[in-house]
């Protein structure tokens, strides 16, 4: 008898699997790959079942021979070792990113004589009601929140874009790339005082309150399912810090990072041209400490940012400050600096991981921006965030249109470099 192989990604089985089921029926033995978290989270979406459930769920449906677990999202590793006859798939991974995984499936069958079935992808009123349940799961607060940790324990390098918007919330969760034959996305998204500051106009002072910026992650909430992580800045006077906290973990945010700076907020960027007053270890080890004496949940993270490097004052001293504030309850510790070379970074991670192995460490490389994720996963971060770069390119695009516009008293020049109104709107999810 002859294999039919089918991938399945998903925690709730509808209509559209059963179909394709069917289908596969007809034309030989029929196995099911469960595909793994790692791999489902890389280029789908983030499991709100375990493995071990779904693998059970798929076994229970009638027609189902066996069912695997498939660790490669381009199917080479269940092609190498069943050798189907036929790889069955509804027939929307035609288009879009999930197209490079069936031309890599056609090549690969190709190789013994093996062929890809395409059935019409069942979308009727029904399915999409159950898509959109399992979205707003995923975007509830109790399950948002504790995504960040999850990640983490996965062994997963988060890569985190900053949001300031529902438009950037989208992009940040929308966004799939295929390259050398894996698909990427963003796990996370970064609300950042800067871009947030910048998309209203305002200085990054810690200016614009708490209340406003708390709009800001509900406007991104709305649209989106990601973790987010909540730049605090210097997170205040500490008797407001604990209510920023509870407010946080209330919204389902996973993570605050707050600065061991006091006074006037100046952005780290500036180092040492402006004045900036770092607190002492025992000011900013309070603060943790009554973060986290005020949070109700073991999901929320606190996480201590560094800015030791920022103001030149040493390693020792950073990696003092470190240690004492993660015994003060720090979820994790992020190290700033400012210089094109990584070395310090590097230099940081590694001695901080001879004394703690598993405190998680964030990374935000916008100066160093030549080393690459895996080169910081190998020196033990855990977090990289790309902290300004949808804001910083936004900007010189708006205002070149902006000047051609008056310079040519027209729109036609502008045209061929905007993204049209339809694939906005395309963007954009109706209910």
């Amino acid at each position: 008898m002859k294999t039919v192989y089918t991938c399945f990604c998903t925690d709730v089985i509808h209509e559209g699997h059963l179909n394709i089921i069917e289908n596969a029926k007809k034309y030989g033995r029929v196995v099911v790959g469960a595909l793994c978290d790692k791999e489902l989270i890389r280029f789908n979406k983030f499991p709100t079942t375990t493995l071990e459930e779904r693998v059970k769920l798929y076994k229970e449906i009638d027609g189902v021979d066996e069912v695997i677990v498939q660790n490669d999202s381009m199917y080479n590793d269940v092609i190498a070792s069943l050798k189907p006859d036929y790889v069955i798939h509804g027939d929307n991974w035609k288009e879009g990113p999930e197209s490079s995984i069936r031309n890599n499936v056609v090549k690969k069958l190709a190789e013994y004589g093996g062929e890809v079935i395409d059935v019409p992808y069942t979308y009727n009123p029904k399915v999409k009601k159950i898509d959109a349940q399992l979205k707003e799961k995923l975007a509830m607060p109790e399950y948002r929140r504790k995504r960040l940790r999850q990640l983490i324990e996965m062994g997963h390098v988060v890569k985190t874009i900053e949001a300031h918007s529902g438009l950037t919330g989208l992009i940040a969760e929308k966004t799939v790339v295929e390259h050398e034959g894996q698909l990427y996305q963003f796990d996370a998204m970064w609300v950042s005082s800067l871009c947030d500051s910048t998309a209203k106009g305002k200085p990054d002072i810690e200016l614009v309150d708490m209340t406003s910026r708390f709009r800001t992650i509900d406007d991104i909430m709305e649209v989106t399912t990601k973790p987010i992580i909540f730049d605090g800045d210097t997170g205040g006077l500490t008797e407001h810090f604990v209510y920023t906290v509870r407010s946080l973990e209330r919204m389902g945010v996973s993570a605050v990072i707050i600065e061991d700076k006091k006074g006037l907020k100046k952005n780290s960027l500036f180092g040492t041209e402006v004045k900036q007053t770092q607190a002492t270890i025992e000011e900013m080890s309070a603060k943790i400490a009554a973060g986290k004496a005020a949070q109700l949940s073991d999901d929320f993270m606190i996480i201590a940012r560094i800015e030791s490097l920022i103001l030149e004052q040493g390693m020792e001293d950073a990696l003092a400050r470190a240690f004492a504030f993660v015994e003060a309850g720090a979820d994790g510790i992020m190290i700033h600096s400012r210089k094109k070379d990584p070395a310090e970074i590097v230099e940081f991670c590694d001695k901080f991981r001879e004394k703690d192995k598993k405190t998680p460490i964030v990374v935000v490389p916008s100066s160093f921006n030549t080393i690459t994720e895996d080169e910081l996963a190998a020196h033990g971060v855990n977090i990289v965030i790309y902290a300004n770069q949808l804001t910083r390119s936004a900007f010189p695009a708006m205002q070149k249109t902006a000047e051609d516009i008056l310079r040519y008293h027209r729109a036609k020049e502008v045209d061929d470099r905007l993204m049209s109104i339809k694939n906005i709107i395309t963007l954009i999810d109706e209910l």
